[in-house]
């Protein structure tokens, strides 16, 4: 039997080449209960994005205003343009009892544990099994080159040091294995009594049964 919950708010964060927006993909793909949080953005969209799927396109006056009125849950400015996650459709989820998932950095994870939604946060902390693994991960991936891989390793060091502000912490030497431990995590902070919201109501019916049983 499934009692009714919050929802929870799943905060991934790493160095890059940790491993998080792989484990963040396969549990979206996995878990229909999962959304992921699409972030708003002042930045111009790029061939082939579409607004609300990629991100949410704002001009700097609409997002400024967001930020101003309380509708941004977390927000920072990146070369230039200003990107945050809009608060309404975060709070309509877990209020309808499905988790959403941030694939952050610290620094946004920091801002969502320090919101109003703290209650909601659950936070881990992806770890490379080496500093030699992640620099051969990068570079395997192809995406960047030499000097933008320079640039992220000098970067995971500063990144790394935040670790223990997270309530978990898994070191994906194994991504499979990573990602069971991901979803044991989530499936026991969904059970937490602090956020079953039909307990209450359910251990009364218990107790209405043995009343009638006299």
């Amino acid at each position: 039997m499934e009692l009714a919950r919050r929802g929870l708010l799943i905060i991934l964060s790493s160095p890059s080449g940790a491993g998080k927006s792989t484990l963040s993909q396969r549990v979206l793909e996995d878990d229909s209960n999962v959304v992921f949080s699409v972030s708003a953005t002042t930045r111009n969209p790029r061939a082939g994005e579409q607004d609300g799927r990629e991100y949410v396109f704002k001009t700097r006056a609409e997002f400024e205003n967001m930020v101003k009125s309380g509708g941004m849950l977390e927000h920072a400015e990146v070369f230039g343009n200003l990107y945050g996650t809009p608060l309404a459709p975060v709070e309509a989820a877990i209020a309808s009892g499905r988790d959403v998932l941030f694939d952050v950095d610290w620094q946004g994870g920091q801002q969502i544990r320090n919101s109003p939604l703290s209650e909601a946060v659950v936070s881990v902390f992806v770890l490379p099994p080496s500093i030699a693994e992640l620099e051969a991960r990068l570079t395997k991936r192809g995406q960047d080159s030499a000097e933008v891989v320079a640039a992220r390793m000098a970067q995971s060091r500063a990144e790394i040091s935040h670790w223990a502000e997270y309530d978990y912490v898994l070191v994906n030497d194994d991504v499979d294995k990573a990602e069971a431990v991901l979803r044991a995590i989530v499936q026991a902070e969904r059970i937490k009594r602090s956020r079953v919201t039909g307990l209450n109501d359910f251990v009364a019916g218990l107790n209405t049964e043995y009343e009638a049983m006299q």
